[in-house]
């Protein structure tokens, strides 16, 4: 620690100034009339304070002439002849700071803190200089060169500033070689938060990532998506618009010009760069502008606008202008159209008013500043002159429009930032600070990574890149004056939020204004971009199968093959399951044919069962017959196989369980129609010999063969070419269609084979035979029985291969059930009829053909045939 008589000087002048602050009033009245005379203040000297530890300080309290920059061929000093109000006011919120911490006793207890404040007039070349001063050995003017720079003791221990990206981009790596603590209030560029770079760098402003976040985030919400996009033509601009590029590419927002500003400076064609940007953002007719741009730079732009008297638009800024007396005063401003941005929130420091007008009271006091000059007189007076000469001349009205702007607080919580870090450093305590070794600034730097301190009430912490997070309110220009207000109409912490009454829009009747290149595409809707722009596109409907799944896609999305959608949809609906139900009316209505066949069937059974010694039923195959009919009640049951959803057992037994029991009545049938055949058309002797061999064991024989036959066919289909059971998605457009398939359509037709043979060989054995006269007509049954069962399956082909799959099934029924019926009309019924309406003719010899004459008839139609051969 330094011996206390370093800071006996500061400490009698605080004394002094303790002494005065209860003539503060009667001070400022005195002031307030001394500056009207013109005489000049002492400001300019309070802006250095010794103390155990220094702090530096960089503040634009000038600007410099752009002609003397510009016309420079020596490296001297540029006059810094411009007054920055705002630049003075956080010089003194950075004394108020270092004085509040020098009287607090929870921190630094025992320390005063001291600060050297310098002007930056907003130049690099200017910066240069204190920062030289700054690193120069304590109490000397001299940067001595060595290898290990450890040991190094500089005249201040950090430093606060400067405000700008630009400048702190030259001085970071300049502080940053020395591990200098370096606390930014007001540089936000995103390049100073890589810590290769800029190892000693923090600031208590956001970086420009989250204002442009905020930003992007903000034309989100008013559907701005076509916009341009400007940036002054420096590192701040350049690095702000590749930030803001791709944050707007993944937020879908199209830039349609981007462009930069040229700054003013001298002997630069600036009016056609400015006109040339202009044109082109005209030019791609957008409403809603980003400047991300230093004040000089909007300067620029905007005074040709409004001497150009350029249409109207929304201006969204960047925290640089927004504020910027040079641009809010600007005439005819008011006519550039909507202005909007974002400016950090901090603490109010309610103070901080009052405290100004008592520095400008002690100011105006000649007695204090003589004083003041005396104790306060430092080495590089003769090297930098007098500090801001300008501060010197100027009254409370100068400064009173600057008291409560934002950065103020950011001043104050730089200072207070680096006081806990050397608190932690010396291991403060309530009694004192043990460390009494003086502290490097390499030493402090390490305390300030991740620190958390307390300003103004709040709670802030650096992250591992140097940056506090703060929330931000959005600003709107409300024009009430010759300058602008700045009201509240939304905040940003993160996640957006607008009070969107409260803005004023520049449009006729306060509409909201649109910025797009193409209209937004209605429900169920694509975009299909034109040109390089994904914002400028056209419509597209999507069709059936597919569906829109947020409004920015730029081609439909199928839906999976379980679900549907209709045309122009936003979402699929999950599929029906379709297949033959019991409760459609094609099924019913086959249901009722279904009950009429069965009944008939059973009604038939009956009959041929209660009369079957008759001669009718005898004639009709006897035992035979009913086998027959029993097959064909087996038929009528089998197609209750068809209806429902479909399963694999089911899909198996439909085909068998359908054709094996037809295959057993058409096999009774061949055995009538062989011996009707054999006695119509052979010799009696060969008749009586042959058709014994179709009745009794043997008759049963022949049945039994021809199912075995059947059976062999279906088995064969079903292991070789099994139907399975499929879901087929695509065949009905709102449903999947459960069918059983048929593997080969070869194998299916096989299957048939048998029974179309069996009524082929029937067909033929009775279609030429002529009955007696006055016996019963067997053959002319069959035959019409035969023609049915052709007629319904000749039908069943076209018709199957032509009707909609899902009503294949209803087609399989219907031919098995019109096969029955067909059958049961030709042959059965006339039977039934017969027995039941005319009993007198159920008699052998109309049916059994034995009457007296019979063997005479047969002999001599024999003989006439024989005749007729010779």
């Amino acid at each position: 620690m330094r011996p206390h008589s370093a800071a006996t000087l500061p400490c009698l002048l605080e004394a002094a100034s303790a002494m005065l602050r209860p003539a503060v009033l009667g001070l400022s009245l005195w002031a307030v009339l001394h500056l009207g005379t013109g005489a000049p203040l002492c400001l300019s000297q309070q802006l250095r304070m010794k103390g155990d530890y220094v702090l530096g300080g960089l503040f634009p309290l000038g600007e410099a002439e752009e002609a003397g920059l510009g016309s420079r061929t020596r490296p001297s000093s540029p006059v810094c002849t411009r007054f920055s109000s705002n630049g003075l006011l956080w010089a003194l919120a950075m004394k108020m700071a270092v004085e509040e911490i020098n009287n607090r006793s929870d921190l630094l207890p025992g320390l005063r803190l001291g600060h050297d404040l310098f002007d930056t007039c907003s130049e690099p070349v200017v910066a240069m200089k204190p920062s030289l001063m700054f690193l120069a050995k304590a109490d000397s003017r001299d940067i001595a060169a060595y290898c290990n720079y450890t040991q190094y003791q500089p005249r201040v221990l950090a430093v606060i500033g400067p405000h700008s990206s630009e400048l702190a981009v030259v001085t970071g790596k300049f502080f940053g070689f020395f591990l200098m603590p370096q606390v930014s209030y007001g540089a936000s560029m995103e390049l100073l938060s890589a810590r290769e770079t800029f190892p000693s760098f923090f600031r208590t402003v956001p970086s420009d990532r989250v204002q442009l976040t905020a930003a992007a985030e903000l034309l989100q919400e008013f559907g701005w998506n076509w916009v341009a996009a400007l940036g002054s033509d420096d590192e701040y601009g350049r690095q702000g618009l590749s930030i803001f590029s791709a944050l707007a590419a993944a937020r879908g927002i199209c830039i349609a010009h981007e462009g930069l500003v040229p700054l003013p400076r001298a002997n630069s064609p600036l009016l056609g760069k400015v006109q040339e940007v202009l044109h082109q953002v005209n030019q791609s007719s957008v409403q809603v502008v980003l400047l991300f741009a230093s004040a000089r730079a909007a300067h620029a732009l905007f005074s040709y606008s409004i001497s150009s008297k350029l249409s109207r638009k929304v201006w969204v800024a960047s925290e640089a202008w927004l504020t910027s007396d040079l641009v809010m005063g600007l005439p005819g401003m008011a006519q550039v159209g909507t202005v909007l941005g974002f400016l950090q929130r901090g603490a109010q420091l309610h103070k901080f008013s009052q405290y100004v007008k008592t520095r400008l009271a002690l100011a105006a006091d000649p007695a204090f500043c003589a004083a003041l000059g005396e104790r306060e007189q430092g080495l590089e007076e003769d090297v930098v002159g007098r500090r801001c000469p300008q501060c010197d001349c100027i009254t409370l009205q100068n400064v009173s429009a600057g008291l409560n702007h934002h950065q103020t607080f950011s001043v104050y919580a730089a200072v207070y930032s680096v006081a806990q870090a050397l608190h932690n450093t010396l291991h403060c305590n309530a009694s004192g600070c043990p460390v009494q070794e003086p502290v490097k600034p390499w030493q402090l730097l390490d305390n300030m990574y991740n620190l958390t301190f307390h300003a103004g009430g709040l709670t802030l912490r650096f992250n591992s890149n140097g940056n506090v997070d703060m929330e931000y309110d959005l600003k709107l220009w409300v024009w009430q004056g010759p300058v602008p207000e700045l009201h509240n109409v939304g905040r940003f912490n993160g996640s957006l939020w607008i009070d969107s009454l409260k803005i004023r829009w520049h449009t006729s009747n306060n509409q909201k204004p649109v910025s797009q290149c193409s209209r937004q595409c209605q429900e169920g809707q694509v975009r299909r971009v034109k040109g390089f722009h994904s914002c400028c596109y056209d419509c597209v409907d999507c069709k059936a199968g597919s569906y829109r799944k947020s409004p920015d896609d730029l081609a439909c999305t199928f839906c999976s093959q379980d679900e549907w959608s209709p045309e122009r949809s936003t979402r699929c609906f999950r599929r029906r399951l379709r297949f033959l139900a019991w409760g459609e009316p094609a099924v019913l209505l086959l249901l009722l044919l279904f009950g009429l066949a069965l009944g008939l069937v059973l009604a038939a059974l009956g009959l041929f069962i209660r009369h079957r010694d008759s001669p009718l039923v005898q004639a009709s195959g006897g035992p035979l017959a009913c086998f027959g009919l029993v097959c064909l009640g087996l038929v009528c049951i089998s197609v209750l196989l068809f209806p429902g959803q479909p399963s694999p057992a089911r899909c198996l037994a439909q085909q068998p369980s359908s054709h094996l029991p037809l295959t057993g009545c058409l096999s009774t049938f061949i055995l009538q129609a062989a011996e009707i055949f054999m006695e119509s058309e052979l010799p009696l002797s060969w008749a009586d010999r042959l058709s014994g061999c179709l009745r009794g064991p043997w008759a049963w024989l022949v049945v039994l063969l021809a199912m075995l036959v059947e059976a062999a066919l279906c088995a064969w289909y079903l292991v070789a070419f099994p139907p399975e059971v499929v879901t087929d998605w695509r065949m009905l457009p709102t449903e999947a269609l459960v069918h059983c398939r048929a593997r080969s359509w070869v194998s299916f037709g096989l299957v048939h084979a048998t029974n179309a043979t069996l009524a082929f060989l029937c067909f033929l054995g009775t279609f030429l035979v002529q009955s007696r006269p006055g016996r019963y007509n067997r053959a002319r049954g069959l035959t019409f029985a035969m023609l049915a069962y052709f007629i319904t399956w000749v039908s069943f082909v076209p018709l199957l291969a032509n009707v909609q799959v899902v009503f294949r099934p209803a087609v399989q029924m219907g031919a098995l059930l019109l096969c029955v019926l067909g059958i049961l009309a030709a042959f059965h019924l006339p039977r039934c009829y017969l027995l039941v309406r005319q009993p007198e003719l159920n008699t052998p010899e109309f049916f059994l053909g034995r009457g007296p004459g019979d063997a005479r008839d047969r002999n001599d139609g024999h003989t006439g045939n024989q005749g007729k051969h010779e």
